[in-house]
């Protein structure tokens, strides 16, 4: 029987020995992870690495094959997904996809109250609709409440979809390769909006994932490494990004360097090894 241990409060993801299998292959695992309350993670790795699979158990959407995993205190595979539903924020490219192209957007960022993508029969009130306009606010895209989705772009919908996983005042927010996609512009007012949310003490933990250290935004505290489902290297962010490890994550000489609050790789001329940042 598996032992029983007591959750801290404080904890939002803790994360013992998980691994997950599908069809006899390791996506992620084994895992010891924990986040705490204050905490900004971001998660590194190539692709196939097992971010997002790793995210999906973060979000109780996948439960582990092995190991424990509580989230915002809870056991998963003992809890009713629908009492996490609203206590989590998540963001990514496979929601969008989901979302009709002519759902406005006030009415899909109110969804998220109820637990759905997208308006269905609820009826909703003066309150819903100040409160998605606040939120669409803090995205910088109050301006897109009447809009319908599918006319937004790409950029447009990425603050779009943050912004209806703020609507609920969650504990945790989820955000998967929210850059995705984006040109520079772009990609340079998503991270400014993302650092002014990571900088807000009152802004909920957060885990994003990304390809890239130049998508990283000002205020996040630690990182993980991921390759082929197993952790690299995790802690805080400064420790983490260096240019070894990502070098060893990437499999390919990489130099990282920080310029100001901003962290940037280049890939490295070998010359009898990897070349470290100055």
């Amino acid at each position: 029987m598996d032992h029983v241990r007591d959750t801290d409060p404080d904890l939002l993801i803790d994360f013992e020995d998980v691994s997950l299998v599908r069809g006899g292959t390791t996506l992620v695992g084994p895992v010891d992870w924990q986040v705490e309350l204050d905490e900004r993670w971001v998660v590194l790795g190539p692709n196939g690495a097992g971010k997002t699979s790793l995210l999906r158990m973060a979000a109780a959407e996948l439960h582990p094959s092995s190991g424990s995993a509580h989230v915002l205190g809870e056991r998963l595979g003992t809890v009713d997904l629908r009492e996490l539903t609203t206590r989590i924020g998540t963001s990514s490219s496979a929601m969008a996809g989901r979302v009709p192209a002519d759902e406005p957007v006030s009415d899909l960022v109110i969804s998220a109250g109820y637990a759905v993508l997208g308006r269905w029969r609820e009826e909703y009130d003066e309150v819903d609709r100040e409160q998605a306009v606040e939120t669409l606010e803090s995205m910088g895209a109050e301006h897109l409440a009447d809009r319908r989705f599918g006319t937004l772009s790409e950029g447009e919908r990425k603050r779009v979809l943050i912004a209806r996983a703020l609507m609920t005042d969650p504990e945790l927010l989820l955000l998967d390769e929210p850059a995705a996609g984006l040109d520079l512009g772009g990609r340079e007012e998503l991270v400014a909006r993302l650092s002014a949310l990571a900088l807000d003490p009152d802004a909920p933990a957060s885990v994003l994932i990304t390809h890239h250290v130049e998508e990283i935004p000002e205020g996040y505290t630690h990182a993980m490494l991921l390759r082929e489902g197993g952790v690299v290297a995790q802690g805080l962010l400064e420790e983490v990004l260096t240019s070894k490890n990502l070098s060893d994550t990437f499999s390919q000489a990489i130099t990282v360097t920080r310029d100001g609050r901003r962290w940037f790789a280049r890939r490295s001329r070998r010359s009898g090894g990897h070349r470290r940042a100055r």
